[in-house]
């Protein structure tokens, strides 16, 4: 092979919802069958990366709603069906379920959400560094993370 083309250079990158999900900006995602993605499950050694938007799978989009009296609606404000995912060693806005101290490494726990990985964690889980300043005060709140993976 005289030559390999690259793929990316620093991201983000572009990912279809897995269908009967959708993905909240500031959750980290994991790879799912088929080449799409999902909200990350707690532990997860699948992570990709950190949503950079809401998006829906496309089979979610309802292009045809009616109302109750059976009238077809048009939503202008649909949800977009590729997500941007942030990945390797940006610093993105994340939502945290536990407080966590500058400097913590962090692991994905329910609903794509961070906390730290406390003394001994599977080097395969952490996906991150916390880089508030002041740390983050506890949970659904949102602090800087320095993304590793």
């Amino acid at each position: 092979m005289p030559a390999v083309p690259q793929v990316t250079k620093g991201g983000p990158r572009s990912y279809v919802v897995v269908a009967g999900q959708s993905v909240a900006a500031g959750t980290f995602v994991e790879g799912r069958a088929g080449g799409r993605i999902g909200t990350a499950a707690a532990g997860t050694t699948r992570a990709l990366g950190v949503a950079l938007q809401d998006a829906i799978a496309p089979e979610q989009l309802v292009t045809t709603a009616t109302n109750n009296g059976g009238r077809p609606v048009l939503n202008m404000t649909t949800l977009p069906q590729n997500v941007a995912v942030a990945y390797g060693f940006v610093e993105v806005n994340v939502v945290f379920s536990a407080a966590a101290q500058f400097g913590d490494r962090l692991v994905v726990t329910a609903n794509g959400q961070v906390a730290p990985a406390g003394a001994t964690p599977d080097q395969r889980t952490v996906v991150g560094i916390c880089t508030s300043p002041s740390g983050v005060s506890g949970a659904g709140q949102v602090g800087l993370v320095r993304v590793t993976i």
